[in-house]
């Protein structure tokens, strides 16, 4: 996909010395062309964008309230006559059609935004009982911790800890902080 854009200026066309102002930009891919794009429109930012309106949707006209000249089975009705009951009943047909696509389409948006409210509340549901798990864990370790401090267990295990760390291993090395990440 080539496209040639002519992109001299009159200013530039009229130096001589600009050879490459006279030649036209050859935009090889979609970049390119949407880059000429952004590059004409900001090369006057001040004039209005106008953006092109979504589609108006379909809708039929409502049927008429009253309808005159209706033609029964019976004699007197014409050939032609036939072409406008036809048009009429195509009318119609085509409006009953619309108003059960409208029922189907409302009907699965009400469902949709059902769907949606129930989820949200299976999420607020789950986050609350996560939210009681860890408060009870918090305050089960701030009351386990406060049992310790009472009965003065917690200075000794954090000292026994502490004599775990420095501890020789089974070949008779201390574990010593080392330069690498992570390691001790």
């Amino acid at each position: 996909m080539e496209i040639v854009v002519n992109t001299v200026k009159r200013k530039q066309a009229k130096s001589a010395n600009s050879e490459d102002a006279k030649k036209p930009f050859v935009a090889r891919s979609a970049l390119d062309v949407q880059k000429l794009q952004l590059e004409k429109l900001m090369k006057d930012p001040d004039k209005p964008l106008e953006l092109p309106k979504p589609r108006k949707e379909w809708k039929p006209r409502n049927p008429p309230e009253f309808v005159r000249h209706v033609m029964g089975s019976s004699a007197g009705a014409g050939s032609g006559e036939f072409h406008v009951y036809r048009g009429i009943r195509q009318r119609e047909t085509k409006r009953n059609e619309w108003l059960e696509a409208e029922a189907l389409k409302k009907q699965e948006d009400d469902k949709y935004h059902q769907k949606i409210e129930q989820n949200q509340k299976e999420a607020q549901e789950r986050t609350n009982k996560l939210r009681a798990k860890r408060q009870k864990k918090k305050k089960n370790k701030a009351a386990k911790k406060e049992s310790l401090k009472s009965t003065g267990k917690l200075a000794e295990r954090e000292d026994a800890q502490k004599d775990e760390d420095d501890s020789p291993d089974e070949q008779g090395h201390v574990d010593e902080d080392h330069f690498v990440i992570g390691g001790k």
